[in-house]
């Protein structure tokens, strides 16, 4: 459901606050401490403290005065509302057009910032760093399973519920087969990053020293993780998600670009690895699949099937009335309404574009605050794959750069960051980053000591 219902994101907010609670009362014990990941990542949580303020900003009552100059658009809806329910004179008003609504964004952020927080004060080993990401990627199995499964099957359930929508393609328990992809795009960028950390650096000469290196890679986790890839990669396909599929193998290709350029030394098994991802799961996964079915969704895609490109077009409009404020987070679909023409019909919720939606919602500053967060993540995750000599550290390096960049380019005709499930994801990838930078090097003799 990627906890979109109301009854599953609240409970993702109270055991995320929980959690936090149970480490403020261990941090008040003198039992933990503010790990060096933390430290590293000061200026991420600064912004995140900003971001809360700002949303929290957009919902007080504002003089009439203040709110002309900082959005003359919401003053004009907050005086319409006065003069329907007949009303005085209106003194104060609010950025956010639908408090409501904005007070569930605000929520669902500073449950976003734990998050990023929480993952960077206890994933504080490396043994805590591997279970993370592995459970992750199984998370990720277990959707890309069930969402086969289901359309393999064509018993087409969702979570309990028959699908009504999207029949034929696998959504996983999510409502959206775009929003499985999205998940995937992640947790797939998790298990790469972690078929990266035990890549091998020695190149054996002998026959004999390669087969016993096969043999051992057969026998190897490492091989079971492939397998867990693969699967997963099946169910990606298995969405038909046109972006989707687009943006895992897009962000793939950049990402192992980055990688071997930040490798001073490009290892054979990382050149191997990266085609054997792009060449077996593209041509071989994908035929036997229905990879050429979401190739003919790209051929087949047109302005008279799609209108999301007048979604668009009526949203920049939206966006040049609310530009520096925006109309209040998560008040897209009820400002949205003004703006659509004839020609786009049904409800929308959504803008079906992340960076359009977070434009026309939180304006000029809102966007500026969370490229800030991802951009700078970005950025310490090339920093950290360049410098780190660490393969667990490389690893989950290159994990952060290609689920970020995956989402990032997906965001373009896609709402994966409104969804809780996907957002609370991309936060522990933004935090993965840091981690990576900031976590120290353990000899191998101290780690068995402990």
């Amino acid at each position: 459901m990627a906890s979109e219902l109301p009854f599953a994101w609240s409970i993702m907010v109270i055991w995320v606050n929980l959690i936090f609670l149970g480490w403020c009362w261990l941090y008040v014990q003198n039992k933990i401490t503010i790990t060096q990941n933390c430290r590293a990542a000061w200026f991420v949580l600064f912004i995140f403290c900003l971001w809360l303020l700002y949303i929290a900003f957009q919902l007080m009552p504002l003089p009439v005065s203040l709110l002309e100059r900082l959005s003359p658009r919401s003053l004009e809806h907050w005086s319409s509302v006065q003069h329907l329910r007949g009303e005085g004179e209106l003194l104060k008003a609010s950025i956010s057009v639908d408090p409501k609504i904005t007070k569930v964004g605000l929520l669902l952020s500073s449950s976003y910032a734990l998050i990023f927080f929480l993952a960077l004060s206890l994933v504080s080993n490396r043994q805590r760093l591997k279970t993370l990401a592995y459970t992750l990627v199984y998370s990720g199995l277990f959707q890309a399973v069930y969402g086969a499964v289901m359309t393999l099957s064509s018993w087409e359930y969702g979570f309990f519920i028959q699908k009504t929508k999207y029949i034929g393609v696998a959504t996983g328990t999510f409502f959206n087969r775009n929003h499985l992809a999205g998940y995937l795009e992640m947790t797939l960028a998790i298990g790469i990053g972690l078929l990266v950390s035990t890549l091998d650096t020695d190149t054996a000469t002998s026959i004999k020293k390669k087969v016993i290196k096969l043999l051992r890679l057969l026998l190897s986790p490492k091989a079971r993780l492939r397998l867990v890839l693969v699967m997963m990669v099946i169910a990606l396909v298995l969405t038909h998600s046109r972006m989707g599929n687009t943006a895992f193998f897009l962000s793939l290709f950049i990402a192992g670009v980055i990688g071997l350029i930040c490798s001073k030394r490009a290892t054979r098994s990382m050149v191997v690895l990266f085609v054997s991802l792009i060449v077996i799961d593209m041509l071989i996964v994908g035929q036997w699949f229905g990879f050429e079915k979401v190739k003919q969704r790209l051929e087949q895609t047109s302005e008279m099937s799609e209108n999301r490109d007048e979604v668009f077009q009526y949203g920049l409009q939206q966006w040049q009335d609310y530009r520096l404020t925006g109309s209040g987070l998560g008040s897209f679909y009820t400002v949205f309404p003004q703006y659509r023409g004839v020609d786009v019909t049904g409800f929308n919720r959504e803008a079906h574009n992340d960076y359009l939606q977070f434009a026309t919602e939180t304006g000029v500053i809102g966007l500026v605050l969370l490229a800030l967060i991802t951009l700078v993540s970005l950025f310490t995750a090339i920093i950290a794959h360049y410098r780190r000599r660490d393969p667990l550290m490389r690893g989950m390096s290159f994990a952060a750069i290609m689920g970020i960049i995956a989402i990032l380019i997906h965001a373009t005709v896609e709402f994966n960051l409104q969804m809780p499930a996907n957002a609370a994801t991309f936060t522990v990838l933004l935090a993965l980053a840091w981690t990576s930078l900031s976590m120290k090097h353990r000899v191998r003799i101290q780690e068995n000591s402990g």
